[in-house]
């Protein structure tokens, strides 16, 4: 009789049939939680097809799981994608982490779909997804970096050499926690910044706490990026415009609308964005003003998927 060969290890059954494109799928779930498969398909493949029948292919292979939620009216979304425990394996083995826990994905895909927020976590992620879409179809663009809102909740995150050493105790009711932050680059050039996700349901005053907050950040340290604000209308932005012509903030602060790329077209990298305190019109993301040398080697970590669990 023969002997039967063992059966192949599901991991490395999955690492023969990854792609670079999958790998950058897979950590992205790992980094941003859920992606719709419009994002997916946006910011990765050629077609909505395409994506589709690879994502089916990945989801067989248990690299990735997904959810459908139900719409309050009847009805349901499209597919939200998270990642299955095998793309927790990967993620791992590929970043060089000790293993996952057992049950890291039950954990996080019941943290998720439990969300009451999701809307604006999608809705902080699309803003990436464009950027990242924007620079697939434009060969001098690049989004460089892209890093979750986990990465600037612990004390001490925004501290930089020759910074007020108070940074390092400063808890986050003390210091801003934006919803990501990335780095844009055109031609060489690059520009980092911070996102902040508005879907218009918090009062204006909670938008104007959260700029005192990046005004704290530009008065103790020795940098300063960009603060986007992306906010659902042109009223809710004329609004935020007015409450803040007397305070003048120093801190960099630009705002763009919903309404105004959904009309015009266009992703966040091009000209929407407008500075607080300048009437010169609309600026392009690349041209927005900064501080900071360091910005291409000095970034916080993110926590890790489970600390995100426990903390919600």
């Amino acid at each position: 009789m023969r002997n039967r060969l063992p059966a192949p290890d599901s991991l490395l059954r999955l690492q023969a049939s990854i792609t670079a494109r999958d790998d950058r799928l897979l950590g992205w779930l790992y980094d941003h939680g859920v992606l719709t498969t419009d994002q997916i398909a946006t910011a990765l493949f050629p077609s909505l097809d395409f994506a589709q029948r690879r994502l089916r292919r990945l989801t067989v292979l248990r690299a990735v799981d997904r959810f459908r939620p139900n719409k309050a009216d009847g009805g349901s979304y499209p597919y939200h994608y998270v990642l299955d425990q095998l793309g927790y394996d990967h993620v791992h083995a590929q970043r060089g982490l000790g293993p996952p826990r057992r049950d890291q994905a039950r954990r996080r895909k019941q943290s998720l779909t439990r969300r009451p927020d999701l809307p604006h976590l999608l809705g902080g992620n699309q803003v990436f997804i464009d950027l990242a879409a924007h620079a697939r179809t434009h060969p001098n663009s690049h989004l460089d970096r892209w890093q979750p809102a986990s990465a600037f909740h612990d004390p001490g995150v925004f501290y930089r050499e020759g910074g007020n050493p108070e940074m390092m105790v400063h808890g986050p009711t003390g210091l801003p926690r934006p919803d990501g932050a990335g780095v844009w680059t055109e031609h060489g050039r690059s520009v980092p910044f911070f996102i902040e996700y508005d879907t218009g349901l918090e009062r204006l005053d909670i938008l104007t706490e959260k700029i005192a907050k990046y005004e704290r950040v530009y008065a103790m340290s020795t940098w300063a990026w960009p603060v986007l604000f992306h906010l659902p209308s042109a009223r809710r932005e004329t609004n935020l415009h007015h409450r803040l012509a007397e305070a003048r903030p120093r801190a960099v602060i630009a705002t763009t609308t919903a309404e105004l790329r959904t009309a015009l077209g266009t992703s966040p990298a091009e000209q929407v964005w407008q500075l607080i305190g300048l009437n010169a019109g609309r600026h392009r993301l690349i041209d927005l003003p900064y501080t900071d040398t360091r910005h291409d080697s000095e970034f916080p970590t993110h926590t890790v998927p489970d600390q995100e669990v426990r903390a919600a």
